[in-house]
């Protein structure tokens, strides 16, 4: 597969995978739709692109996802079609579940999952018409178990499982791929940008973050499995192994990640 000329949507492309996947799109010589809250940000990373004529900036903010169809629709129109959507955008949560407000709860699920089904089902019509199209979502390895202080975040992620599940199901015999990525610890800005349990910005590096993976070595590895059509996909270091501890051990899973130290 190649995704030369092929038009891609990308959200939360200001920074972290969401920028790394930005390049190799670009690289492939896709033409490349880009979104976030921040149009500075957005600004700096199409001049870094190989050819800024082939790149579309699209402010918007997904947790307003009421807007995102008034947005999205007569950007599509414009274009004529659209090949991939890549669902990026996120927030994260660093404070008990105890400590956290409904309002920050509405917050994450607004962003992470909301943001992400609206932008999904703004895009579904042109790519049922046109009988093709590929749709991707960055979920995360806490889409598959979770630990304490995440409870809003993990939650969030893992109604993502929910409901891509089930549209790969709807939509697999019009020709459209589905694919759930879980990423474990990447160096993003993620656990800086992740909300305490007031809406306060957590402003911090987690150590697991600081020595993650790489964003450009995370959007390769993302850009071969969707090359591949993989349905699911799982990056990360050791953290993965929880993914198979959780399915196999569960109870000595429970015992493990009661233990260890979650910042």
């Amino acid at each position: 597969m190649t995704y030369k000329d092929k038009f891609v949507w990308i959200t939360g492309a200001s920074s972290g995978i969401g920028e790394a996947v930005t390049y190799v799109f670009a690289k492939e010589g896709a033409h490349v739709i880009i979104s976030a809250r921040r149009t500075h940000e957005l600004e700096r990373v199409k001049a870094n692109c190989p050819d800024v004529s082939k790149v579309t900036i699209v402010q918007l903010d997904v947790g307003d996802y009421k807007t995102i169809e008034s947005i999205v629709k007569p950007v599509l129109e414009k274009f004529g079609r659209i090949d991939v959507l890549f669902n990026n955008a996120g927030i994260s949560q660093r404070a008990l579940a105890q400590d956290t407000s409904l309002e920050v709860y509405e917050r994450i699920m607004d962003v992470n999952f909301m943001g992400s089904i609206a932008m999904t089902k703004a895009v579904l019509p042109f790519m049922l018409k046109q009988k093709s199209g590929q749709i991707a979502v960055i979920s995360s390895l806490t889409g598959k178990f979770s630990t304490a202080l995440r409870t809003g975040y993990a939650a969030s992620k893992h109604a993502l499982h929910g409901f891509f599940d089930g549209l790969r199901s709807e939509v697999y015999t019009e020709n459209i791929q589905v694919t759930i990525i879980c990423p474990g610890f990447v160096k993003t800005h993620v656990s800086e940008n992740a909300l305490k349990g007031d809406g306060i910005l957590h402003n911090k590096m987690d150590e697991l973050i600081a020595g993650g993976l790489e964003p450009a070595f995370v959007a390769t590895k993302i850009l071969e499995g969707m090359k591949r059509g993989k349905e699911e996909m799982n990056i990360g270091g050791k953290e993965v192994m929880g993914v198979y501890l959780k399915r196999f051990l569960p109870s000595v899973f429970s015992k493990y990640i009661r233990k260890i130290k979650i910042t």
